[in-house]
């Protein structure tokens, strides 16, 4: 991995840590929840690489009847949309 910040680094702005995903054995509480102070274009990066996988799970799931991918597609995506809403939370704060 590379040592050295990249020059955009920052500039879309920052994760706020407000956005959570995945439901809780009890009402109302998230298991995971989006950190603080994360460069929300690094975040945004890694959502997209979340709904690659989504994408692949999801269809190798379906075509070889495996329902454990399609069950983990569904984790995958929630976790990407907590990171895509935390992320576009941050760039809307920078405004």
């Amino acid at each position: 991995m590379d040592n050295e910040t990249p020059a955009d680094y920052g500039q879309l702005g920052w994760t706020v840590g407000s956005c959570t995903c995945l439901e809780g054995s009890t009402k109302g509480t998230r298991l995971f929840r989006a950190e603080p102070g994360n460069c929300a274009s690094h975040a945004m990066e890694q959502a997209s690489v979340l709904l690659d996988s989504t994408r692949r799970a999801s269809f190798i799931g379906v075509m070889d009847n495996e329902p454990v991918l399609v069950c983990v597609s569904h984790y995958l995506s929630d976790m990407a949309k907590a990171l895509m809403d935390d992320a576009h939370m941050g760039m809307l704060k920078r405004v």
